[in-house]
Formats: structure tokens, C-alpha cells, sequence
């Protein structure tokens, strides 16, 4: 029995992999969402488009689209159009800041919404570029399952992240600050951040305050510090 060349052989079942691949990944179940809302959002307003089934042909989709402003009674009159319209999803574009009060008053209202990268659902090159058509090509990107949502905190987590962002901005200036008061006191020849090792202390406050005052004795400068610091720093020991 002649012996089979052993390239055809591996040829022949890399093809058969491939075709079973090709089968595998083609009975994969399209999930698509049957009531969905895509929303491209501006400074100003917005652009909503809702997709929902025919009624006399439910394997056809019926797209509305309408705008609105960005202020809370025409978001809360969205909503109420949304429940009408029994939408399951509700999708929008992290465009800059301006989704998080859209995003925050729908999800308040009980909707489900995804905030979505705006490099994963582009537009086809080539087509008009219009608010109107980035929200109908957003809801078909949505309603067909061929995006995913970006990952938003739920509120206490966002409560907190806000907080703690706004007290490091506020320590930053605050050392921003110190370092700015340091940078005048060098420029005008006064030392005081050689004599005592904290400049925002109790001590170089006092010292501060004096010499905002009109205070140019050194002597009676000398006076002030308190009794901590002048044993830590001899050199602002009282005379």
C-alpha cells in the first residue's frame, strides 16, 4: 500500500480544523436586544433614537428618533418617553463630561444604561457625520450585541472617588502654595526657613504675621517663637 506524502497530510488537516472552527464560531447564537436606546450626546442636547419591534412584523425594527435638551424636566420627559417605549437598554457615548447627568438621572429612573467607548462603536468611514446618524448607527451597534459597556462605579463608590479627588487637588494646592510663599520670602532675602523648621507652623505664622504687620525688629522677631521650637532650633532661641 502506497504511504500518503506526509505534507499532504498535514494539509489536509489543517483544513479540517478550519472548516470546524468555521462551524463552531457560525452556530454561535446572535444576541441582539429587542428595545434599545442610543443616545448621542452634546453640550447642549441630545439626540435619542429608539429602536423597538413592528407590531405587525416582528422581524422588522420601527426607529424613532427624537432631541432634547440637557436640562433635568426635558431628561426626566426622555424618561417618561423611554418607559412608554419599554426600552431594555439604554446606550450613550462617554462624551466628555456631559453623559454623567444624562447617565445618573436615567439610571435614577431604573434604566439599564451603558456608557461606551466612542473607539468601539465609529461610524463607517466615509459616511455623513451627523448627530442624528451617529445615534441611529449607535443603536444598531447596541441592538446587535457588538459592543461593550465601559465600567461605571455604582453611586457610593462614585461619591467617594469624587471626594477623595477633591482633597488631593486640595492638598496640592495647598503645597503649591507653601512652595510659592517659600520662593517670595527667598527673593526679598529673608531667611526664616533657616532658623525654624517648619514655615507654616505655629512659630513662623506668628513670624509672618509680624512682619505683614509692619514688624522689622529681628529682635523682637526673635521673641516669638514658641518654647518647642526655640529647644529643636537653637538658632531661634529667645535673647
Amino acid at each position: 500500500m502506497p504511504v500518503p506524502f506526509p505534507r499532504a497530510t498535514t494539509l489536509v488537516m489543517r483544513e479540517r480544523r478550519v472548516v470546524a472552527l468555521m462551524e463552531e464560531i457560525s452556530e454561535e447564537p446572535v444576541q441582539v436586544v429587542a428595545r434599545v436606546c442610543a443616545i448621542d450626546i452634546g453640550k447642549a442636547g441630545l439626540v435619542a433614537c429608539v429602536r423597538v419591534p413592528h407590531a405587525g412584523h416582528l422581524d422588522r425594527q420601527v426607529r424613532t428618533v427624537r432631541e432634547y435638551a440637557t436640562v433635568t424636566p426635558a431628561l426626566l420627559a426622555l424618561a417618561d418617553w423611554l418607559r412608554v417605549e419599554r426600552v431594555e437598554l439604554v446606550a450613550m457615548e462617554a462624551t466628555s463630561d456631559y453623559w454623567k447627568p444624562v447617565f445618573y438621572l436615567l439610571e435614577a429612573e431604573g434604566f439599564t444604561c451603558w456608557l461606551l467607548n466612542a473607539k468601539h462603536v465609529k461610524n463607517v468611514p466615509g459616511r455623513p457625520k451627523t448627530d442624528r446618524l451617529d445615534a441611529v448607527w449607535l443603536a444598531k451597534v447596541v441592538e446587535r450585541g457588538m459592543c461593550r459597556p465601559s465600567l461605571v462605579h455604582p453611586k457610593p463608590i462614585r461619591r467617594l472617588r469624587d471626594m477623595t479627588r477633591y482633597r488631593r487637588s486640595l492638598v496640592r494646592e495647598q503645597t503649591r502654595e507653601k512652595q510659592r510663599l517659600e520662593k517670595t520670602l527667598e527673593d526679598v532675602q529673608i531667611k526664616l526657613d533657616s532658623v525654624i523648621g517648619d514655615l507654616h507652623g505655629v512659630s513662623g505664622r506668628q513670624m509672618l504675621q509680624a512682619m505683614i504687620d509692619g514688624q522689622r525688629d529681628p529682635k523682637v522677631l526673635a521673641e516669638m517663637p514658641t518654647a518647642s521650637c526655640a529647644a529643636r532650633f537653637p538658632s531661634c532661641a529667645r535673647r
